[in-house]
């Protein structure tokens, strides 16, 4: 069934229940990254422009009881500056005197309610936090993708109470980019995936393996894959009770005419530190580990790339977080970038952090604010925040 998007409801002289995903980094009480709260800017600001009241909800972190460390004060503040209008933190996200602040409100106007998480009901989905959360509201929008694969009170339990319900902007957006690349891919089409654990990756490997001609893996996770095919990895990060598994994505990949590359040399180190002094090999010492992906294999993911049409990317390719280990994942996103014509969706999380701050991260077709929620989607997983939405 059809999700409705905002622009199909009217919201003048209605208070407006908006799902937001507001966790974003603070530190001493700064926002270090706003890109998450920038993203529900224009679904914020159509429905004040339409007459509606916003009232602005999320979690930030997960906090096990009330506290200041966790309050959404620096996001409030931030609104406040962005949207040029006082946006009022509520002392709760449910209660009287919430109510009273919301009720008080004008067209136009927006406020913003206390961490959802201060409240254990809100992970719990339970039906009378959920009802209390809908009092004073007659619309729901949910803008929060990132959120969208956990059944809480504010993704799924609201709706119960609130029948006009529609997908913000951000929301859209992420469901038409992902759809793009699942449902009828533009071909050849590629998958590049990266990070730690096979295990994370498993359904999203299983179900690419339907969807793409071939899959670039780095990371940690080729090293599974590598020991699978009896290559020796030194000290590399291997799951051991996932071999197995590896060697049977890989039959199966055989089987389907899905090709899968995995690195042919690597950039080694005794540990993933930045004191540490990096080789490149193409076979690893015992004493050593891989924490990048080598020239040769940079320049092999770059050739399967330029061949593509659409390309999905999930994953950072080296222990990016130290600057030596980051040349594989930035070299292949840079070439991705530049790469004329293709559609590349870049899969949030930790790929998304890797590449925030490079002067091309903006060229990409669609980067995802969402990390769980974008992986369970390319799993071909339901969503029950978007199950929520359907009408």
């Amino acid at each position: 069934m059809p999700v409705v998007p905002i622009t199909n409801l009217q919201f003048k002289d209605k208070k407006v229940l908006v799902r937001c995903d507001f966790n974003v980094p603070i530190a001493e009480g700064k926002i270090q990254d706003p890109a998450r709260i920038d993203a529900s800017l224009d679904t914020i600001r159509y429905i004040l422009e339409h007459g509606g009241v916003a009232v602005l909800c999320s979690h930030l972190g997960r906090p096990k009881e009330r506290s200041a460390e966790f309050s959404l004060k620096p996001v409030a503040e931030y609104l406040t500056n962005v949207l040029g209008q006082k946006v009022k933190l509520a002392p709760d996200c449910v209660g009287d005197h919430t109510g009273k602040m919301i009720e008080a409100l004008k067209p136009g106007e927006a406020i913003l309610l206390e961490n959802l998480r201060f409240h254990k009901e809100e992970e719990a989905n339970d039906r009378d936090f959920s009802h209390e959360l809908a009092r004073y509201k007659q619309v729901y929008v949910n803008d929060g993708f990132g959120t969208a694969h956990r059944a809480h009170a504010s993704t799924v339990g609201v709706t119960r109470f609130l029948s006009e319900r529609a997908a913000g902007f951000l929301m859209m957006r992420e469901l038409d980019a992902l759809r793009k690349v699942t449902e009828n891919p533009q071909r050849p089409s590629v998958a590049i995936m990266g990070g730690a654990k096979v295990s994370d990756k498993i359904g999203l490997i299983k179900n690419l393996l339907n969807k793409v001609d071939s899959i670039l893996i780095g990371g940690a996770m080729a090293y599974t894959f590598l020991k699978a095919q009896g290559i020796a990895v030194g000290r590399s990060r291997v799951e051991d009770d996932k071999i197995e598994l590896a060697k049977e994505l890989l039959a199966d990949a055989g089987r389907k005419g899905v090709k899968i590359i995995l690195p042919s040399d690597h950039i080694v180190a005794g540990a993933p530190e930045a004191a540490a002094t990096p080789h490149t090999v193409t076979e690893i010492p015992s004493e050593m580990m891989g924490l990048d992906i080598g020239p040769q294999t940079v320049d092999t993911f770059i050739a399967e790339i330029a061949r593509a049409k659409t390309v999905i990317w999930n994953g950072p390719l080296g222990f990016f977080e130290v600057p030596a280990f980051a040349t594989g994942t930035m070299r292949v996103g840079e070439a991705l970038a530049n790469q004329a014509g293709v559609i590349s969706i870049i899969g949030g999380g930790d790929t998304a952090a890797a590449i925030a701050h490079a002067p091309w991260a903006n060229k990409f077709t669609h980067i995802s604010t969402g990390g769980g929620a974008t992986l369970e989607f390319l799993e071909g997983r339901e969503l029950p925040g978007v199950k929520a939405l359907e009408v």
